[in-house]
């Protein structure tokens, strides 16, 4: 029977940062994740690493003040796929007043150590060119500095960078059962065509909104009341044609409380989000509903001169985000931090974890391996912070630069092509273009600037297995290309796994 130092249950951000950290300090890892990697969660929120501006209402100075300080850390070593935005906030006076919007920035500015971000700053909406797509009423506002992630792709290159440290990354592997044994554990989880037990002396819970599940199937509740529980929260998002000029994103207070973001997306676009509704225990699979398009629409159009309606979304996604419950009702006070439960009863060291969001997700990972190594007497120490992810090694973080290197060294491949290959790969561009002097010698071309050498390097390095994989979450070409093209990529990626 195989045995690991550490197994970690979920493929989501958590447990592919655990299992960085963890790689890189040294440990046997296996991790299992049910279905693909940001299969879930990870791969549905607004896409930002930021320290929560509307947190500081509800108090959560410390979460804000880590969270700024993790942004900027995680802009040092990804700046391929987190890269910073401006964002506009007009002043809704009937929500918040002017003072207390100032006083939040100032705050805001103030507890994050800023290094590279701007400080934010008082916008006369009236004679600015933010305020250009407004309605008239909205005359002040602010603008301040956040970052944009490319989220899903943040799991997969800390998935990346473990399994180049020896870990071993298994998807569409699920838990079946988990047993204490002692002073170890046993494993036992179900491929497409296998099961198998495994040994781990440590185990790390890190399902996201199935860590309660994982509990509750195994009888861990029945042997410890004292467990925490989650708030399931739905969290969804529409995506319409591109709505008005500009880099910046609009951050929009509403009249329940909540904000909601615009977002210039993927070039021809703007994403739109995020709505908060409780959802049961067995709901983790989500979708968004007709009410969740109506509000986002009546959200958006609030604010801005040019209306929307749910004819205009080319496309929506939903997550579910497992919160750790804190006793609020209001989803939108739930606490966005995140608790690391010991298992103390059991000699063999299983952390299970309960919240989180992807800004402070190196933090927990940090944190929670320096508990197993306390737990298990090892004394190495976190160095995710200093060391680039796979692609991040860009000199100085300038992408400008890199980019126009890759222009010249690929003169011949379309411009269209290479920018998207340095927003999604960094460094890693070379390892797809390689010696490549001409199309041609990228292998087959299935439409839209898309080749068999970008889709075959997804699948060996990047553990894609299906169109969906390859399409939504390693990249959003989905949006892109036309159905000519997916359909010649489903067939590639059948006769690749067949053959």
């Amino acid at each position: 029977m195989r045995h690991y130092d550490l197994c970690i249950i979920g493929g989501g951000i958590n447990g592919a940062g655990v299992a960085r950290d963890a790689a890189m300090r040294g440990l046997s890892v296996l991790l299992l994740e049910q279905n693909d990697l940001a299969s879930a969660t990870s791969s549905a929120s607004t896409k930002l690493v930021h320290g929560g501006l509307r947190y500081l209402e509800f108090y959560e100075f410390g979460l804000v003040r880590e969270s700024l300080r993790e942004r900027e850390r995680l802009l040092g070593i990804a700046p391929h796929i987190i890269w910073p935005l401006e964002f506009v906030l007009p002043h809704h006076a009937a929500v918040r007043p002017l003072w207390m919007i100032r006083a939040g920035l100032f705050l805001y500015d103030i507890l994050g150590g800023r290094k590279t971000l701007k400080s934010s700053k008082y916008l006369n909406l009236s004679h600015h060119a933010y305020g250009q797509p407004l309605k008239d009423m909205y005359k002040k506002g602010f603008s301040y500095a956040d970052c944009w992630v490319q989220d899903s792709r943040l799991v997969v290159l800390n998935a990346m960078d473990a399994h180049a440290r020896g870990a071993d990354i298994l998807t569409r592997h699920k838990v079946v059962a988990l047993e204490n044994a002692a002073d170890h554990w046993c494993i036992t989880y179900e491929g497409e065509a296998e099961k198998n037990t495994i040994q781990a002396d440590m185990v790390v819970n890190a399902a996201g909104p199935w860590v309660e599940d994982l509990l509750q199937s195994n009888g861990f509740y029945e042997a410890n009341k004292d467990i925490p529980h989650l708030k399931l929260v739905k969290g969804s998002h529409i995506i319409v044609p591109k709505q008005f000029d500009g880099d910046q994103a609009y951050i929009l207070q509403q009249n329940d409380g909540r904000i909601v973001f615009a977002i210039p997306y993927e070039n021809h676009f703007t994403l739109i989000g995020t709505t908060d509704e409780p959802v049961a225990p067995n709901e983790q699979n989500a979708c968004i509903s007709e009410d969740e398009v109506t509000y986002l629409c009546a959200a958006y159009n609030g604010f801005f001169e040019k209306q929307i309606g749910p004819s205009d979304v080319v496309s929506t996604y939903s997550g579910v985000r497992a919160l750790l419950d804190d006793g609020h009702d209001e989803a939108r006070a739930v606490t966005r931090d995140y608790l690391l439960y010991h298992h103390e009863t059991y000699a063999a060291p299983m952390i299970s974890v309960f919240g989180g969001k992807i800004t402070t997700y190196r933090k927990l990972s940090q944190q929670l391996v320096d508990m197993l190594m306390d737990l298990s007497g090892r004394s190495e120490t976190c160095e995710t912070d200093k060391i680039p992810l796979p692609g991040g090694d860009i000199e100085s973080g300038n992408m400008d630069a890199f980019y126009k290197k890759l222009l010249r060294d690929y003169s011949w491949a379309p411009e269209k092509m290479l920018r998207r290959f340095t927003l999604h790969y960094g460094s890693r561009a070379y390892d797809i273009l390689h010696s490549a002097s001409a199309p041609d010698d990228l292998g087959a071309h299935f439409g839209d600037d898309v080749y068999e050498a970008e889709v075959r390097y997804l699948c060996e390095h990047e553990f894609a297995k299906t169109a969906e994989d390859i399409l939504w979450r390693r990249t959003k070409l989905s949006l892109h290309i036309n159905s000519k093209t997916k359909t010649k990529i489903e067939q590639y990626l059948k006769e690749y796994h067949d053959g």
